[in-house]
Formats: C-alpha cells, structure tokens, sequence
C-alpha cells in the first residue's frame, strides 16, 4: 500500500485524509500490523483515483502508458460481427495482392494508422503493442512512400498481423516489403483508393448493419 501511495505522490497525511482516517491508521495498515478488508481496500483505490483526478490523471497516464500504446497513429479502428476473407477485404480498398501468399485466415476488423504519424510519436514497443492488438485483424498503413518501414515492423514484431495493406505508392513498391510478407506468410495488399478518407469512408461503410455486418468500435478520428 505505502508503494502505490508513493506512486500517486501522496504523503501519509494526504491520502489518510482523502480516505477519511487517520494517518497512524493508515500507517499500521501500510507496515502490516492491520490486514486491508475489501472494503477498505476500494476506500483506498478510490482516495488515490480522486487525487489523481484532481492533478490532471498524471499517474495514471503514466501507467497507462506502458501498458497501451498510444493512438495518435490511428485513424480508425472498427471489429467486423462476422469475419470477412482477405478477397473481401482487397476488394474493400480497391486493393492488389501483391505477393503470392493468399490465406484463408478469417479477418475479424481492421486498424487504420498513419505510418508517419505512426515513426514521429510511438516508441518501438508501442509500434509492437499496436501490432500485437492486431493479429487477427488487417492493419491499413497510410501515407507510404514505397512500404519498408510498415514491414520491417510488422517483420520485427513477435505479433503478426492477419493482413497488411499500405495506401500511397502509385508505381513503385520496395522489394524488401515483398520479400518480408513472402517470408512471414502474410496478404500483402496495396490499396489504390483515391484518398485516405476514401478508403476509411469504403471500410465503415462495410461495417454498417445493412452489409451484413455490425459496428461494433467507435471511430478514433471522431
């Protein structure tokens, strides 16, 4: 208990009072000498939320932190009711397949980041979280230029994604980024929507009730 204090920056006297105690309570429950009921314990939760609430949420920001990657990059984020296959999902984004490898893996949703968005505010381990939250799902990169960061990730990450495809190139994509889908065995699609609010505008559209599918997630970009 005295660590999570600490952690929310709370002297014993502040956060006694908060809980409506005294602090030589609160210190024979901190050094073992009284054992926390569960009622005593949700006092307690809620006396560090409040204060915390009080300052702006910086602690637990912090700890949210490392345990949720940030969502800046995301442009938007929705779960498909039934799962879609990956020519289901080329044809949602006026796609091409552009390696051999085709799975059949049923795809349950689909996460729209912005790749440079993605490189200017997410560390690596965040890069691997958002990935991670995404192995059964399509990831939809935007603004590429020829496609090798978004598979160098994807290469790197111990996740893997069920599909990938990049909206941007037009003539040219790196031969790398082919290389790593052939080896990670991973639908390699590239997108020739018109815009990036064509494309998203395509993808919700298919999961509204009247395709066949529910809409399960709020839009990130709203």
């Amino acid at each position: 208990m005295r660590k999570w204090r600490e952690i929310f920056g709370l002297t014993q006297s502040e956060l006694a009072k908060l809980m409506g105690i005294s602090p030589s309570v609160l210190s024979d429950y901190e050094k073992g000498r009284r054992v926390p009921g569960a009622r005593f314990l949700k006092r307690f939760v809620e006396a560090l939320l409040r204060a915390d609430e009080a300052r702006g949420w910086p602690t637990v920001r912090n700890l949210l932190s490392n345990v949720v990657p940030r969502m800046d990059a995301v442009i938007d984020m929705h779960e498909f009711w039934n799962p879609i296959t990956v020519a289901q999902l080329v044809e949602l984004v006026e796609g091409i397949v552009l390696n051999t490898f085709v799975d059949n893996k049923p795809i349950y949703g689909y996460t729209v980041v912005d790749s440079i968005r993605a490189i200017e505010t997410m560390r690596g381990y965040e890069y691997w979280q958002l990935l991670g939250m995404t192995s059964e799902r399509a990831v939809i990169f935007t603004r590429v230029s020829k496609g090798r960061s978004p598979m160098v990730a994807v290469r790197v990450s111990p996740l893997k994604p069920a599909a990938i495809v990049i909206h941007g190139p037009r003539r040219t994509v790196d031969p790398l980024a082919l290389k790593i889908a052939e080896l990670e065995h991973i639908p390699f699609i590239l997108s020739l929507a018109a815009t990036v609010d064509e494309l998203v505008s395509k993808l919700r559209r298919a999961v509204e009730p009247r395709t066949g599918y529910v809409e399960l997630s709020t839009s990130l970009s709203s």
